[in-house]
Parts: structure tokens; C-alpha cells; sequence
């Protein structure tokens, strides 16, 4: 019994430690799509499903709920960004090369039809896209794909 307390103890003083360390944010001073949605032409629902599941965690701007301010859910946030920009940030849009550009929608498309996309653990607190919404993210991307080739 001694050793669980003493365990728990451990535990809570390292959770309160933990607090006083903070992954780095990703907050630019405003959230740049604007190269990205000029050459891809999302339509109004589009547009409106990149911004509600898509550009916190890909672009170089992300609104953080209050819960992210808590270790380690802070951490695990942060790597979350932080791989999701490494994989297709909006924000850097105008710095790829075309080739470079069909590729990220390609890859849009392939992780939104294979579910994917938005990731499950984000759908927990934020909520999924519905079928319809991702059928017609699929048919835009496919669509502005045709300006690469």
C-alpha cells in the first residue's frame, strides 16, 4: 500500500512539474490560405469544412481549446501540428512546385477516402465530416488537381 502512494505521489508532483513546460505553438500572427484557396477554388461548403477540420493542424495558425493548455494533452496537441504541417501545410502553399502540389491533393484525396482524415482522436472533441462533406472535399480536390498535371 505504501508503494502505490508513494507512486501516486511521484505521479501527481510530476503532472504538476509538467505544467510549467510548454510545447512550442503554432501561432503565426494570422492564418495565411489565401495563395492556397486562390489556386485550389474551394466553393463556400469546402471552404468551410478546411477551415472546421482542416487548417488548425495544417497550416502555420491554430486555435487552441482551453484543454490544450494542460499537460501532456499540450504535448500530444503539438505533435499532432506539428506532423500535420510536416505532411501538407496550406500556409506554404505558394513555396511548392507544381508536381509538389498534385501530390499534397492526391494525398488529401487518399486519406480522406481511407478515413484517415481527420484523424479519429481529432473527431473525438471536434466532431467527424460526414459523408457528404467528404465526398465533396474528394470531388475538389480531384478537381483542382487538374491544374497541376
Amino acid at each position: 500500500m505504501k508503494t502505490i502512494k508513494k507512486g501516486l505521489i511521484v505521479l501527481l508532483v510530476a503532472l504538476v512539474l509538467i505544467q510549467f513546460y510548454r510545447p512550442e505553438k503554432n501561432n503565426a500572427e494570422l492564418r495565411d490560405v489565401a495563395a492556397f484557396e486562390m489556386e485550389t477554388k474551394p466553393n463556400t461548403e469546402v471552404a468551410k469544412i478546411l477551415k472546421a477540420q482542416c487548417y488548425d493542424c495544417h497550416s502555420n495558425k491554430t486555435t487552441y481549446p482551453w484543454y490544450t493548455e494542460v499537460a501532456p494533452v499540450s504535448f500530444w496537441i503539438g505533435h499532432h501540428i506539428e506532423e500535420g504541417n510536416e505532411h501538407f501545410n496550406v500556409s506554404k502553399w505558394d513555396t511548392y512546385n507544381d508536381k509538389k502540389k498534385d501530390h499534397k491533393l492526391e494525398e488529401l484525396v487518399e486519406e480522406v477516402e481511407e478515413g484517415e482524415m481527420p484523424l479519429s482522436s481529432y473527431t473525438w472533441m471536434h466532431g467527424s465530416i460526414t459523408q457528404e462533406e467528404k465526398e465533396a472535399l474528394i470531388a475538389w480536390a480531384k478537381k483542382a488537381r487538374e491544374n497541376y498535371k
